[in-house]
């Protein structure tokens, strides 16, 4: 079967963010990235600040605390609120059009869709730590800095809310390494499976 909706999960400074928006251009599909805030913000009825903060990203918090903090009498927190109203989004941009997804834990949200492929997209340390650097503009230091914490987050939220590890290889159906391929190969491939 074609795939329509492409999901793209990423190691922070491997590139899957602008992979994904090369990929959706040259299928001609919409891309969704953090464009889908305004559109959890609207339906949750946070701020569109909050849910950039909550809606991928775990607090900077271990997972214990980030499974306990903040829950109401029900057992539920508002980034359990927040990740309701982000699967409801994904689920109704599925539908509604063929897509490139970022992140956002996607891949988990489409599993038992026969039309979407499931990204993860890799990279080195090194070229990851230049990357960051030269993006956010940050010392090498501050970029592995905030590649692990990064890292730590989405892996958190993703490992909460999925019941499994995020970056493993079975949870996708195509893992990349962006710096051993590079980023025209990465999306060579991508769009080959799609067809």
């Amino acid at each position: 079967m074609a795939k329509r909706i492409i999901t793209i999960s990423r190691e922070f400074g491997s590139g899957g963010r602008f992979i994904g928006e090369e990929v959706a251009k040259k299928l001609g599909i919409a891309y969704y990235d953090k464009n889908i805030i305004s559109q959890i913000a609207e339906k949750s009825g946070l701020s569109p600040d909050y849910i950039q903060e909550s809606a991928e990203l775990s607090p900077k918090k271990g997972l214990f605390a980030y499974a306990l903090a903040g829950r109401d009498i029900t057992g539920r927190s508002v980034e359990d609120m927040v990740y309701e109203t982000q699967r409801k989004v994904i689920l109704e941009l599925a539908r509604k059009e063929p897509c490139v997804i970022i992140g956002r834990n996607a891949d988990y949200i489409l599993k038992d869709r026969d039309d979407a492929l499931n990204v993860f997209i890799h990279g080195d340390m090194l070229e990851k730590i230049q990357r960051i650097s030269q993006l956010y503009r940050v010392t090498e230091q501050e970029a592995v800095k905030m590649m692990a914490d990064t890292d730590k987050r989405r892996m958190t939220n993703y490992n909460f809310y999925t019941d499994q590890k995020w970056g493993k290889a079975s949870n996708y159906t195509l893992c990349l390494n962006s710096s051993q391929l590079g980023y025209d190969r990465c999306e060579a491939l991508i769009t080959e499976c799609v067809k």
